[in-house]
């Protein structure tokens, strides 16, 4: 069973310098933020709900689009902030028995989800982590041209089935 982590949207998107200065384009700084998290998800094992306000906008209902993974990205109905939404799913899942992340700088909205039982996460907090695994994915996972090495089948398989293969080689 996965972790749930919920992510106030636009509360990520004030606190990281890279997605404010994306700002002018919103949708794009949301893009941006919504592929760093689907990739940390997926690493982590986590499921992660990003909610953005949309309470503002006169008629709307709750949008909720599912990123292929475990994310999804919720846009809240009229008369609904980002806050009340995240604290009622915190609420929820804890009551399910599952572990629940939430990720926001808002410090009312911090001490009610510490209430609910879920944990929280600081917004600078969580890009330390994820500038942490992108440093340790890049020197663990992804080789430097500079130190490129031949990749031969001999160096991969057992000495018994490597002489097995030569003798075939050379019967043909």
């Amino acid at each position: 069973m996965a972790d749930f982590m919920l992510v106030d949207g636009y509360n990520v998107l004030n606190a990281w310098p890279e997605l404010v200065a994306l700002k002018e384009n919103f949708e794009h700084a949301r893009d941006k933020l919504v592929d760093i998290l689907s990739d940390y998800g997926s690493y982590k094992g986590y499921n992660i709900i990003i909610v953005f306000d949309a309470h503002s906008i006169a008629g709307g209902s709750a949008i909720i689009e599912v990123v292929p993974g475990r994310l999804q990205v919720v846009f809240t109905k009229e008369s609904e902030t980002a806050d009340s939404y995240i604290e009622k799913l915190a609420y929820q899942l804890v009551r399910r028995g599952e572990a629940v992340y939430v990720v926001t700088s808002d410090w009312a909205q911090q001490l009610t989800i510490l209430g609910v039982g879920a944990w929280r996460i600081p917004a600078r907090e969580l890009r330390s982590e994820v500038l942490k695994i992108n440093r340790r994915l890049r020197n663990d996972y992804y080789e430097s041209p500079l130190n490129h090495r031949r990749r031969e089948i001999g160096g991969c398989i057992d000495r018994n089935i490597m002489v097995k293969l030569d003798e075939m080689r050379r019967r043909h």
